[in-house]
């Protein structure tokens, strides 16, 4: 969409009509001291990265949107012989991580002097992630479980399409994204799926005992699919009682993890007929994610 557009839109229609919700569901999770648990686990994420690293590096932290912004941080690191860009995103998607890489090629392109710049595409399969989702999972007893669920936040299928150079793969078949291959490495999709995979394989998961779906669907055109709260619904119909829930798509948790999953999601799942769904709790301020995020940064 044309950038008049798109911010006539946003600005106009959809922040204005979604802000009393958004606002009404954030004063759900918010903490009285810590504030927004997105904020407060993303600064805990960054000081304990500056702990590991020391003083021979810099860290700053950056949101998409919002402060501290994207600029922000890096008019701090002008100065820099070389900057490192880490979305925190473990799955490239042209929405998130492609859209971090535009912003910082804006900013930087009216500086006179510009560093040695390097972005990390992807982490979807880096070990010690892997590693530390299954930690995580492993203190909830995945085998108690009926079914394992792993939720990716969802993207428009039109944004996979167009992801796919060859014009020969993308949708063509239910289970293109249930395999990383050349041809589709860099999809978003798929590398959700290669995650799971991973996740499920370090966990001893069985292949009918888990599910890959997405979630947070806004309008009315296709999103990828199956939809979370589908899936939630048939487990329960089907007659699953309890269900585990893991949101690889996050390394921190926020409103999409303890709102939509924790709550809205759960209670869908009870008045389908279920009896518990249980959230597995965001990586935040663990040991193997702060390590992975000084592999990424020193790699």
């Amino acid at each position: 969409m044309p950038p008049v557009l798109r911010a006539a839109l946003v600005y106009g229609i959809i922040a204005p009509f979604r802000a009393h919700k958004s606002a009404k569901l954030y004063r759900e999770i918010w903490h009285d001291k810590q504030g927004s648990p997105l904020m407060y686990y993303s600064k805990q994420q960054l000081q304990l990265l500056r702990d590991e690293l020391g003083d021979e590096y810099q860290v700053e932290l950056a949101m998409r949107y919002g402060q501290p912004s994207i600029a922000n941080a890096l008019n701090k690191l002008k100065d820099a012989n070389r900057i490192k860009i880490i979305p925190l995103f473990p799955q490239y998607a042209s929405a998130t991580t492609g859209s971090v890489f535009q912003e910082v090629a804006r900013i930087t392109s009216q500086w006179v002097t510009i560093p040695n710049i390097e972005f990390i595409n992807s982490f979807h399969d880096d070990p010690l992630l892997i590693t530390a989702f299954a930690d995580r999972g492993r203190n909830y007893l995945p085998e108690i479980y009926d079914h394992v669920i792993f939720s990716f936040h969802g993207l428009p299928q039109k944004h996979l399409l167009k992801g796919d150079v060859s014009e020969r793969h993308c949708l063509k078949a239910s289970d293109c994204c249930k395999t990383l291959t050349d041809q589709n490495k860099f999809c978003y999709g798929a590398q959700s799926h290669h995650t799971a995979k991973l996740i499920t394989e370090a966990l001893s998961i069985p292949d009918d005992k888990f599910t890959v779906s997405f979630q947070s669907r806004l309008g009315y055109s296709a999103w990828m699919q199956p939809y979370t709260i589908d899936v939630i619904k048939k487990l329960a119909r089907s007659g699953k009682s309890r269900i585990l829930v893991f949101c690889p798509a996050f390394v921190a948790d926020c409103l999409e993890t303890i709102h939509e999953i924790g709550v809205e999601y759960r209670d869908v799942f009870i008045a389908a007929g279920g009896e518990h769904l249980q959230l597995v709790s965001g990586l935040n301020a663990s040991p193997l994610f702060i390590e992975t995020l000084k592999r990424l940064a020193v790699g």
